[in-house]
């Protein structure tokens, strides 16, 4: 998606910039995991696939994809690279042609050391609130695997409820609903996030 390909969001504990070609390498190298593939229902790409599907994410008005960083080596280290400080990813799917106020969220710790400390909470926390603030977004899905219960259990503390199983695709649907109170808790949830101008390579402060 263009819309975001000049953003960068910046929390305490996680740093969300655009996807671009340089991170392919790392995020190539995750998916290549067969746990990863397996909760991520994803088939192994190849290096030029990975590039390809890259552009296209860029391209398609229909994906909002963020790399995300982590924070404290990111500010820690000046002049290292986005590559050095990448754990996963979060994603926004507006594939609804019924309803375009719907928006399905995906978010992927892939670093195993960087899971279980709140790092894909703030992500998807982050992701929520630009889908309200800059997509006019009014809910959200998440489809996860029946197994994923570390993700399961985040997106219900987030206030996803659980709408449907799918004994065939082996997953849980959880949704939330955007009312009054909802947005103003989830404004609450990200009041600290700066949203800052992207430079594309650059991974100096701003």
């Amino acid at each position: 998606m263009r819309l975001n390909q000049n953003t960068l969001l910046l929390g305490k504990k996680v740093v969300l910039v655009p996807y671009t070609s340089e991170h392919v390498p790392r995020y190539h190298e995750w998916m290549k995991s067969e746990e990863l593939q397996h909760l991520t229902a994803s088939e192994p790409l190849s290096l030029e696939q990975e590039y390809a599907m890259q552009r296209s994410w860029r391209e398609d008005a229909d994906k909002c994809t963020f790399i995300v960083l982590d924070a404290e080596k990111w500010q820690a280290q000046p002049g290292a690279t986005e590559e050095s400080c990448m754990v996963g990813d979060v994603n926004l799917f507006l594939t609804d042609l019924e309803d375009p106020t719907l928006g399905e969220i995906e978010v992927m710790i892939a670093e195993p050391s960087c899971r279980g400390k709140g790092l894909g909470t703030e992500a998807v926390l982050m992701m929520l609130s630009y889908g309200v603030t800059r997509l006019d977004l009014t809910k959200f899905e998440a489809k996860i695997g029946q197994g994923n219960e570390p993700s399961i259990r985040m997106f219900q503390k987030l206030h996803f409820e659980q709408v449907a199983v799918s004994s065939v695709f082996q997953e849980v649907t959880l949704r939330l609903t955007v009312s009054e109170s909802e947005h103003h808790w989830l404004l609450e949830q990200t009041s600290h996030v700066e949203e800052k101008p992207y430079r594309d390579g650059s991974a100096e402060p701003c």
